[in-house]
């Protein structure tokens, strides 16, 4: 093992924001309510509904993503009904079936750059509707999208909206997976922001895990849009006892513009690296927008990069080569970017 080895193999390897650990520390010997019925959540509430610009939204803290989806999935379909998602999409390709262990199917469409489009949301329900043997098929339910999208794009307001305005006519839930949203809202062009999620969407996540939390996911929607919900969370184990660690590290996140900062510094330092892939001549793969970088690499030229560089091989790309995905984070060093260049500089000669 290469104990010099610097990763970006992903966006979670570290643990937590200074400021996270400090308030932590501070409130640790406090005795306080359980299952996010504490002071430091409801006070993590409030900035959340400020930025959602509606008293009535419910935010629920749950451990991890994984748990946020396959809760809400469950929490929202009949027992008939599945949950439409891009093929690339989290839920299809990186849980594990989750989705598939409640009982609900994932009905997967095709995507460009991550993305799936309203008018394909719109041909694959009208499609199922016009099958005489549809009762006896895995019914639509749900639209599942992540913003930003497993290639690092994120959606446009306007794609937005689209999306939102065929799943009301459809009669589809509309839910947005925002594990990496602090890279999405911090990033400089883009124009969907937290109030924007709240009316558009019916469910939405707000990442902490991969955005400088040491773990936990903020599921937000309207008034009594989820019946019982804190039962359901609870009878899938995503309800944490002590739940004012998630409270304290959520209202932190959203005091004094920390959870734009943190995005912020990741989408620099991947910048940084877009940049230099381009001037030494690597091909991108996906003009990604957010903290991750795709790019193509001969299978020799990637295994020496390997040598000193954590990352993830994301997929085929031809016989000879493969696609490379990076990760930065909030926590991403300057000199860790700097020894990857190097090594990229020195893949030409490979």
């Amino acid at each position: 093992m290469n104990e010099k080895k610097i990763s970006f193999a992903a966006d979670y390897e570290e643990g937590a924001h200074h400021t996270i650990i400090s308030n932590l520390t501070r409130t640790n010997l406090l005795k306080t309510a359980g299952f996010c019925e504490d002071e430091f959540s409801e006070a993590a509430r409030k900035k959340i509904r400020e930025l959602c610009g509606s008293n009535d939204a419910e935010i629920y803290f749950m451990v991890g993503g994984t748990q946020a989806n396959f809760v809400v999935v469950s929490a929202l379909l009949r027992s008939y009904q599945g949950v439409i998602a891009a093929d690339s999409g989290h839920i299809n390709l990186r849980e594990a079936g989750a989705i598939e262990a409640t009982g609900h199917k994932v009905l997967t469409i095709p995507h460009v750059d991550g993305k799936i489009s309203a008018n394909d949301v719109k041909i694959f329900v009208e499609q199922f509707y016009e099958n005489e043997l549809h009762e006896h098929m895995v019914a639509p339910g749900m639209v599942y999208i992540s913003q930003p999208t497993e290639y690092g794009t994120i959606y446009t307001l306007d794609e937005l909206r689209k999306l939102s305005t065929v799943c009301r006519e459809k009669n589809l839930v509309l839910y947005v997976d925002g594990a990496r949203l602090a890279y999405s809202l911090a990033y400089p062009r883009n124009n969907v922001t937290l109030k924007n999620l709240y009316e558009l969407a019916d469910v939405f996540c707000i990442g902490g895990t991969k955005c400088g939390a040491f773990f936990g996911e903020a599921v937000v929607t309207r008034k009594n849009f989820i019946p019982h919900f804190i039962t359901t969370i609870r009878q899938h184990g995503a309800l944490l006892a002590k739940g004012r660690i998630l409270g304290v590290q959520f209202y932190t996140l959203f005091t004094d513009n920390l959870y734009l900062k943190i995005g912020r510094r990741g989408i620099d330092m991947a910048d940084k690296i877009r940049a230099e892939i381009q001037k030494q001549g690597f091909e991108l793969y996906i003009d990604s927008q957010a903290n991750l970088i795709f790019f193509t690499l001969t299978e020799t030229q990637a295994r020496k990069l390997a040598e000193n560089i954590s990352f993830r091989v994301w997929e085929k790309f031809s016989a000879e080569k493969v696609v490379i995905r990076l990760a930065t984070s909030w926590a991403t060093k300057d000199n860790e970017v700097d020894v990857l260049l190097t090594e990229l500089k020195r893949l030409k000669f490979v």
